[in-house]
């Protein structure tokens, strides 16, 4: 029996870890041929640190083809908003929102041919307020309106962009973000942020969210942010 992407090409980004990870094995499983980026070392992942827009350019165009693109490579840093430094506000604009438009933009001619699509992991965090993490919530609000407005503009081309939106999440990130809180923090503020349903929710649950979107089976959706928060957002 064939997978959902038998056939097909995709590129992952920030595939050595969590959602990444769990991303690029589930597209493999399904069929598809994998491109893999991390500025991380790992098994069956290519290196690239995807801030680097120039090289990003070059190795996305020279890998393609694409049928389907998912961004995934982020990062979150908590911080009171007095005291975000500036080079911490630019580098989660940086990875966060201007990463994945440079590799959508490499990537178009390929998924125009192919009649393709984009899935971007965004968060909750692009749709409503955090407390101490103004930066993050900025780049990822901007990645799902990125998400909005290249949908309605690429519609009628055929191609489909869409982005998640996690919640709560299981990941060496969001783990290592929880060891990272700032001082004085109110912390009926964070859990405000948290899962309603117990746990949390795993990398997998959120790769078959990207990987359902990315299917013929999502085929009708397209500027689509989906929310995976234990209803958080509810």
């Amino acid at each position: 029996m064939s997978g959902r992407f038998e056939g097909r090409r995709a590129l992952v980004t920030g595939a050595a870890s969590g959602i990444g990870a769990a991303t690029a094995a589930l597209f493999r499983r399904e069929g598809a041929e994998v491109v893999a980026f991390d500025i991380q070392p790992a098994e069956d992942v290519l290196p690239l640190d995807v801030t680097d827009f120039a090289a990003t350019r070059e190795a996305v165009a020279a890998a393609g083809p694409f049928d389907v693109v998912a961004n995934v490579a982020g990062m979150v840093r908590m911080g009171h908003v007095g005291e975000v430094p500036l080079e911490v506000w630019q580098k989660h604009l940086d990875l966060n929102l201007t990463a994945p438009f440079v590799i959508s933009q490499a990537a178009l001619p390929g998924l125009l041919e192919r009649k393709g699509n984009i899935v971007n992991v965004a968060s909750i965090a692009g749709l409503r307020g955090q407390a101490y993490s103004a930066a993050y919530n900025a780049s990822k609000a901007g990645l799902v309106m990125l998400t909005k407005s290249m949908a309605v503009e690429l519609a009628k081309q055929g191609v489909r962009v869409n982005c998640v939106c996690p919640g709560q999440v299981n990941t060496p990130l969001v783990e290592g973000v929880a060891k990272s809180f700032p001082e004085g923090i109110d912390w009926k503020l964070i859990e405000r942020q948290m899962n309603l349903l117990p746990g949390g929710s795993a990398p997998e649950e959120v790769a078959e969210a990207i990987a359902f979107l990315a299917s013929d089976a999502g085929r009708s959706f397209t500027g689509e942010a989906l929310t995976i928060d234990g209803g958080a957002t509810a």
